[in-house]
């Protein structure tokens, strides 16, 4: 008996039906059978030399549940080798964390008060850690001497040098981060090839504690294999004399910086391609430092939060996926993701206007000041003060302010910018 029509296209259905599950089966134990970074590497857009990169990521255990897993779903997504060290092992989001001091000398780890939490965690795990481990101090000129975490973290700076050229012993480019830094991968990676890394560098924003010019850590810094080897091999042979200079002091990218200089290698001076600031702090027009921002890469952010982190990741690929751009410029924060949010009136807003108005008793007075003035282009009315700014921050959320921009003046100063037809890359 010849089958019927229907009968067959139920079959064909059911084999279709079973074709597709097997494919979804086939394809889930391949995703579980990969490594958790390739999983991620889906819709990247291309990063030439990225590859030769460790992208070393510093956290501590008091923050890493909060602040690590925004990572791996967008600065990290992309990054084929990375790791990440704080001072306890545990696995977050399926990626392992691991230990930066675990290799250091016990008995610097056994007597140093410094390594009290530290020592806490070793033997309790993170049922060790006490309220006063999470207080939220604010930092200081000395940092967050009273916070326990901060204490201890100067001591992964010259461990994590050891433990990076361990993992990828054949890196060209080591990239250090915080749990607070982003970076645009593209960006970097256009600046970086205009060095050799066959030669020792150490690049980042200067900073200086005492007669030491070191990179901020917060705002990312770059060494290349051979001033990594170099450290490493100090680190080595001067490991108590080394321990007990970290011991006094309060900065371990400070401490980094000055090992770095005693073998012959200075900072290379990166502002404003990484930035100490976020994105509402930049002010993208200023003549008050040595280079002006505008038509400089902008590589790394400081200082931000989960919700800035998915924003720029969310900002870059939307902008890759349109136009194929993988560079970003000061001259494109401020054009693409600053001016778009200006208006003559924002509540709740403080633009950082810092130039103080006397004797201004409301918004309006505040806003009439600057509107007076040709050369002011915002201002904010905050605690009962009026403040104005002769160059435009986009600025924070503060429920106590009320802030404005001149918008047409805004506009005249974009347009009396430089063009950028080639990126300054301050080599």
């Amino acid at each position: 008996m010849i089958p019927t029509r229907p009968f067959r296209r139920r079959t064909t259905f059911l084999a279709a039906l079973l074709g597709l599950f097997l494919l979804y089966h086939f394809l889930t134990i391949r995703q579980e059978l990969e490594p958790p970074h390739e999983r991620r590497r889906v819709d990247c857009p291309p990063l030439p030399g990225m590859d030769d990169v460790l992208v070393v990521l510093k956290t501590g255990v008091t923050e890493a549940t909060d602040k690590i897993p925004i990572h791996f779903q967008t600065t990290l997504r992309c990054v084929p080798h990375y790791v990440v060290f704080s001072d306890f092992e545990e696995e977050i989001g399926g990626i392992r964390i691991y230990d930066a001091l675990q290799n250091m000398d016990p008995e610097v780890k056994r007597t140093v008060p410094d390594f009290d939490i530290y020592n806490r965690l070793q033997s309790q795990g993170r049922a060790g850690l006490a309220s006063d481990d999470f207080a939220d101090e604010a930092n200081s000129a000395i940092g967050k001497p009273n916070n326990p975490g901060w204490k201890l973290d100067k001591w992964k700076f010259l461990p994590m040098v050891q433990e990076s050229l361990k993992y990828k012993p054949d890196a060209k480019w080591y990239v250090f981060m915080e749990a607070d830094t982003y970076f645009s991968w593209g960006t970097l990676m256009a600046w970086l090839s205009h060095f050799d890394a066959s030669k020792p560098y150490y690049i980042g924003t200067e900073t200086q504690i005492a007669d030491v010019i070191f990179a901020h850590g917060g705002s990312g810094f770059v060494v290349s294999r051979p001033a990594m080897e170099l450290v490493n091999d100090d680190y080595n042979t001067r490991s108590v004399l080394l321990n007990e200079y970290t011991d006094g002091h309060w900065a371990g990218d400070c401490v980094l910086g000055k090992v770095l200089a005693d073998n012959g290698v200075s900072l290379h001076y990166s502002w404003p391609i990484l930035q100490n600031s976020n994105v509402g702090e930049l002010d993208e027009f200023t003549t008050g430092f040595y280079r002006e921002p505008w038509c400089f890469p902008a590589a790394a952010f400081h200082h931000v939060g989960a919700s800035d982190i998915q924003d720029l990741a969310q900002f870059e690929m939307h902008r890759w996926r349109l136009s194929q751009k993988t560079t970003l410029l000061h001259k494109d924060v401020f054009q693409e993701l600053i001016y778009p949010e200006l208006s003559n009136v924002r509540d709740n807003w403080d633009n950082l206007s810092e130039d103080e108005q006397l004797v201004v008793s409301s918004f309006h007075e505040c806003k009439s000041i600057c509107t007076n003035d040709p050369d002011c282009v915002q201002f904010v009315y905050r605690a009962d003060k009026c403040f104005t700014g002769k160059t435009p921050r986009l600025g924070v959320r503060n429920p106590d302010a009320r802030a404005g921009w001149i918008v047409r003046r805004v506009e005249s100063m974009v347009d009396k910018a430089p063009s950028c037809s080639k990126p300054n890359w301050g080599v």
